[in-house]
């Protein structure tokens, strides 16, 4: 084991690597140097377990593996080729190039984020949003914050605070991440009172559960999962109308937020917010970085009163919306004031596109990337918890791995290792791309990357 050790470089020796030279000057001294050290008590234990000295060559490639996955910037990009329109773990909705554009202004300098141009006074970055969202929505004010679960935690905290809110046992739920309802509602200090069953609730049932300490009553829309057979659930007009016979504001959970009707594109029915307004709820809010394919945010709307008390409250300042995406969501919802979002959000020209010309495209990238490729029918999804169940009808590129010595898997694990990664599903053994989720200046891309991972 001794003359194990004695094999081992020593750092300095390390460091004049030409390798290690050419990382440091490209990085510093300092950093590359940590690194080494790393590598080398790290080789010190392998040898302390029995195992061979690693020579000074494989402890300069370790230290350049390392520094290369440390120090590259990221989140990186990748191809979205799992027919996901809304994919949660690769970054949900992508943006348009008006808010990209949006970013960048925001970005390369200062901005009018709290600053009134006319008065020459301080403002509220709240005044770029405020007028979109009432215009689109038709409510009579609007805040926005930094994702809709801050949204909902600022209103129950601002509303509800030491007070009861009352839920339907069927929308206590959970989304994505471990986020629930009840423990939501327990960090904003209300107290929850659950009403009904599991899958009947009656509005007599909110009736019967109000007390003087009830403080509102909340909805919350069963976005990611559905409840089917034998069920029944009070209409929303039903709700509003109770909590006016009681003076109570009818909150509204929409989750995932979309302006749009999905009916119009072979979906079903998603609850829109400016449906909301209309019914008469008193607050709604919604998230921005799914149906309604912006940045992230949580976008709250309602009565003016309500909204100015969640504007006052401590938590508003710690959950505000950063200059950034307030830029994207500001560019975002022009595209909707304009009616050009089907062709402008990402988002919506993906659920907007047409089977034939995703049949087209899957084709001519199988003609590309020559045997195995081949196409066949299949389907794309929303996702990021919207819409479950509904499916959209598409075309795949396959790739049949059955003869192939690495499988499926190690194909799929080899787009994933390309520059961009491309990521994909496997279904049936075979690997299938869907040219639905692939933007325009993808395509290129990620044929050469199918080649490069076939040979």
């Amino acid at each position: 084991m001794a003359t194990g050790y004695r094999r081992l470089p020593s750092v300095d020796r390390l460091l004049s690597h030409p390798a290690m030279r050419a990382l440091a000057e490209r990085y510093s001294r300092e950093a590359v140097t940590d690194l080494v050290r790393q590598v080398i008590d790290e080789a010190r234990q392998t040898v302390s377990g029995g195992g061979e000295a690693p020579s000074a060559e494989t402890l300069a490639e370790r230290v350049e593996s390392k520094a290369k996955a440390m120090w590259q910037s990221g989140p990186r990009p990748v191809i979205n080729a799992t027919g996901v329109i809304i994919h949660t773990n690769l970054g949900r909705a992508p943006l348009s190039r008006e808010a990209l554009e949006a970013i960048l202004q925001a970005a390369r300098g200062y901005s009018n984020l709290e600053y009134d141009l006319e008065d020459g006074e301080r403002g509220s970055r709240q005044a770029h949003i405020r007028h979109l969202l009432a215009q689109l929505t038709g409510a009579e004010d609007a805040l926005v914050v930094n994702n809709n679960a801050s949204a909902v935690l600022l209103a129950l905290a601002a509303l509800a605070q030491g007070r009861e809110v009352i839920v339907s046992r069927a929308e206590a739920v959970e989304i994505g991440g471990g986020f629930r309802i009840p423990d939501v509602m327990r960090q904003s200090g209300a107290t929850l009172v659950e009403v009904g069953t599991t899958n009947r609730t009656y509005i007599s049932d909110y009736a019967e559960a109000i007390t003087p300490n009830t403080a509102a009553l909340l909805k919350v829309h069963a976005s990611n999962f559905r409840i089917s057979g034998f069920t029944h659930a009070p209409e929303l007009s039903e709700l509003v109308e109770l909590g006016k016979v009681h003076a109570l504001p009818v909150i509204y959970d929409l989750g995932s937020g979309c302006l749009l009707d999905t009916v119009r594109f072979g979906l079903a029915h998603e609850p829109m917010p400016q449906e909301a307004m209309a019914a008469g709820v008193s607050l709604t809010m919604f998230s921005g970085d799914k149906l309604l394919g912006g940045p992230q945010a949580g976008l709250l709307m309602g009565q003016k009163e309500l909204v100015q008390r969640l504007s006052r409250h401590p938590l508003a300042r710690s959950v505000r919306i950063d200059k950034l995406s307030l830029a994207a969501l500001s560019a975002t919802l022009l595209h909707y004031v304009k009616d050009e979002a089907v062709e402008k959000v990402p988002v919506w020209r993906m659920v907007a596109a047409m089977e034939k010309d995703l049949k087209a495209k899957a084709r001519r990238w199988a003609a590309l990337i020559g045997p195995p490729a081949m196409i066949l029918k299949g389907e794309s999804t929303i996702g990021g918890g919207s819409l479950p169940g509904e499916v959209l009808p598409t075309w795949l590129l396959a790739i049949p791995c059955t003869d192939l010595p690495v499988g499926a898997e190690g194909l799929a694990a080899s787009l994933r290792a390309s520059t961009p990664p491309v990521v994909a599903r496997i279904l049936d053994e075979r690997l299938v791309l869907d040219p639905r989720t692939v933007l325009p200046e993808e395509e290129k891309i990620l044929v050469q990357a199918v080649k490069g991972a076939l040979s």
